[in-house]
């Protein structure tokens, strides 16, 4: 409210959209009367937060990208609504875990189709073809995966850990390896065909790290992640060999500035809006992050630094901080349900992980790799398939009670 206000005083009334104020109280306050009638044993943090920093995201966009608030805005009522069907409807746990080959298989399906029938909105040939096109209506396959394959390795993962006590117990060693090997050589797999086909290099990370980090919970065998650890600096070396895209986004990140005006403008861009933030940022509406390009999607963490400075960061990475805490804690509190608790950590660390990666990469502490800030970004495919996540969690919290 304090941001939409400062930004509707920084420039002439009559041309700030109102009705996003009107958008975002519905989603929060409905979103919170549902819960509180359906699920009242529920976490009662996660939702607040998250639509807290959608909030946030819809006057970012409001401001840096009006074209784009409109359908920003119908998105997070679908979102929203997703949310509270996956939190309120009592099987969604149980076809997460009976299904799981079928979501895998629904996955593996998603990636074909983007390979074959990929677009882009953008409607640039060389543009990467990330989406499925329903009309008027552009769907990110990668972010659907995110679910589905989280469902898929935590039913996976928990019936192999039960197997992994007992044949300890035998003192049958030699097959847990094998156990572990198949699911790590086949994400691995899935992974660089994400990368070579659609040249999606964060998606390809995204999934891997966050299986590896899985992995490890599961087996708690430190080679496991070893092994990870080695195949994914290999698959780095042959991509940064193989496409322009990774040499690019490496070589700004080692070095922008003798191409500050090129190939870096945007990290160099992204860098300055940092900052020109400083301590206590140049204010709601002030500032000149509408100079990055794509500054609504990829970068909208830097606009939020130049305005709300190094408070409104720590404010953002507390916010994500909290979702990763109180996810590990309902974790931890289904006790001996294997089951739910690999399928906790597995939506906390994508959330998290997936933070984590785009905001050090505006920051350049690690390569860019294009994914979203979640809750935040300009996307509907990532806020929706985000806020499902959530409602997923909301469930698990609302289950141990």
């Amino acid at each position: 409210m304090a941001s939409s206000a400062g930004i509707a005083l920084s420039r002439d009334l009559s041309s700030f959209d109102w009705t996003l104020i009107a958008t975002w109280l519905l989603c929060a306050v409905a979103g919170g009367l549902i819960l509180d009638r359906c699920l009242p044993n529920r976490d009662p943090i996660l939702f607040p937060v998250v639509i807290f920093m959608s909030g946030w995201g819809l006057v970012a966009i409001e401001r840096l990208a009006p074209a784009f608030t409109d359908r920003q805005e119908l998105w997070l009522i679908v979102s929203v609504a997703a949310m509270l069907l996956a939190a309120v409807f009592p099987h969604v746990l149980r076809w997460l875990r009976r299904y799981r080959y079928l979501l895998l298989a629904m996955a593996l399906g998603l990636l074909l189709a983007t390979i074959v029938l990929g677009s882009n909105p953008s409607g640039l040939a060389a543009a990467p073809r990330l989406w499925l096109r329903f009309g008027p209506l552009y769907l990110q396959p990668s972010e659907l995966m995110k679910i589905m394959l989280v469902g898929f390795l935590a039913s996976y993962l928990a019936e192999q850990s039960t197997w992994t006590r007992i044949a300890k117990l035998a003192g049958e060693r030699a097959y847990l390896p094998v156990r572990l090997l198949g699911p790590m050589l086949l994400m691995w797999s899935l992974s660089i065909v994400v990368l070579v086909w659609q040249r999606d290099l964060g998606a390809a990370m995204l999934f891997f790290i966050v299986f590896l980090l899985l992995l490890y919970l599961r087996s708690g065998d430190w080679k496991t992640l070893a092994g990870g650890a080695v195949l994914t600096v290999l698959a780095g070396l042959v991509a940064y060999q193989l496409f322009d895209v990774v040499q690019l986004r490496v070589d700004i990140w080692l070095n922008p500035w003798p191409e500050a005006d090129g190939r870096a403008y945007q990290i160099v861009q992204s860098l300055m809006a940092f900052g020109a933030g400083g301590i206590f940022g140049a204010g709601a509406g002030m500032g000149s992050a509408y100079f990055i390009p794509v500054v609504h999607s990829d970068f909208v963490f830097a606009a939020i630094a130049e305005e709300w400075g190094l408070l409104g960061v720590i404010t953002l990475v507390s916010c994500y901080g909290l979702i990763s805490l109180r996810g590990l804690s309902i974790a931890l509190a289904q006790g001996k349900r294997e089951y739910y608790k690999t399928l906790a950590v597995g939506i906390t660390m994508m959330l998290t992980v997936q933070a984590i990666m785009i905001m050090a990469g505006v920051l350049k502490l690690l390569p860019l790799t294009g994914v979203t800030l979640p809750f935040v970004s300009y996307g509907g495919s990532s806020l929706l398939v985000s806020y499902l996540m959530i409602g997923v969690l909301l469930r698990l919290s609302a289950e141990h009670s």
